[in-house]
């Protein structure tokens, strides 16, 4: 009988550190984060999981000389492609089949990897925005949502040599929810559109990778106004700029832009890891 009582009390204890262990803030001392420049990260989870997202790497001019070996990244559990454009795909078959790692993409770009035989369809998580799914073990949520930008897959027939493009769906940013609750929006390429406060609110992102290099995506000024009007992020790394010509935009210019609030605008630079 003082077995069974001791038991239940164990078991009582324990769900009650539980449950305060899950409504504690979420910290991100265990969250590693690696920029390659342009989209390119790779986010270590608490756990150990390693997500690359957007991995343009071998042909970034971004990109440190010593990161080029794909062999030393290690291992991957998960890429996630945010739309079709090659500084974006990059190396996402070579990685895939070398780590024998899942893709996540949406359903249509999917289709096409599979239809030009870069990818098997059992090797692609194919989704789309608003339907979480759990790629990598229970404790890891991965959302597609919405961005403003195109798609399409650049395409060179290995016989004929001639090059086509083939259908990329629609461009995507996500948010990826880590073990112990932090919570990171990647938004891909985009421009600045309201769902960002839905994206905001509902999801409530501590760190949030954004592009502000212009041209193709939000400039420093759109992004500020993403940023303190809509995303209310506490923290931000700026992404996808000086990569290549058109991509103007600078971090100091979004700073400037962004003026006095109470977000932390964190610039990495190429290659850097930080724990955030």
């Amino acid at each position: 009988m003082f077995f069974s009582t001791a038991r239940v009390k164990y078991g009582l204890i324990a769900g009650l550190a539980a449950g305060l262990m899950a409504a504690a803030p979420a910290t991100a001392k265990d969250v590693k984060v690696q920029w390659y420049g342009q989209s390119a990260f790779k986010i270590t989870s608490p756990g150990g999981k390693v997500i690359l997202i957007d991995p343009f790497i071998m042909k970034n001019p971004k990109t440190p000389k010593e990161l080029k070996n794909l062999e030393k990244i290690g291992k991957v559990d998960l890429i996630l492609v945010t739309h079709g454009h090659g500084d974006h795909v990059g190396d996402t078959v070579k990685l895939a089949n070398m780590k024998n790692a899942k893709v996540g993409i949406n359903a249509d770009m999917g289709r096409t990897f599979a239809s030009v035989g870069w990818l098997k369809m059992k090797q692609m998580i194919r989704f789309n925005k608003s339907g979480p799914i759990k790629p990598i073990g229970p404790d890891i949520t991965v959302t597609m949502v919405r961005a403003e930008h195109s798609s399409e897959v650049r395409y060179k027939d290995p016989d004929s040599k001639k090059e086509s493009m083939l259908p990329g769906g629609e461009p995507a940013g996500y948010i990826i929810k880590l073990e112990n609750g932090y919570t990171i929006y990647h938004a891909g390429d985009t421009g600045v559109f309201a769902d960002m406060k839905f994206i905001s609110e509902y999801y409530k992102p501590d760190l949030a990778l954004l592009p502000i290099g212009g041209h193709f995506t939000m400039d420093p000024v759109h992004a500020a106004y993403a940023t303190r009007e809509l995303l209310k992020t506490p923290i931000v790394v700026p992404m996808h700029y000086g990569t290549f010509k058109p991509l103007k935009g600078t971090p100091a210019q979004f700073k400037e832009a962004l003026g006095k609030t109470s977000t932390k605008v964190v610039v990495m630079k190429p290659g850097e890891t930080r724990n955030f």
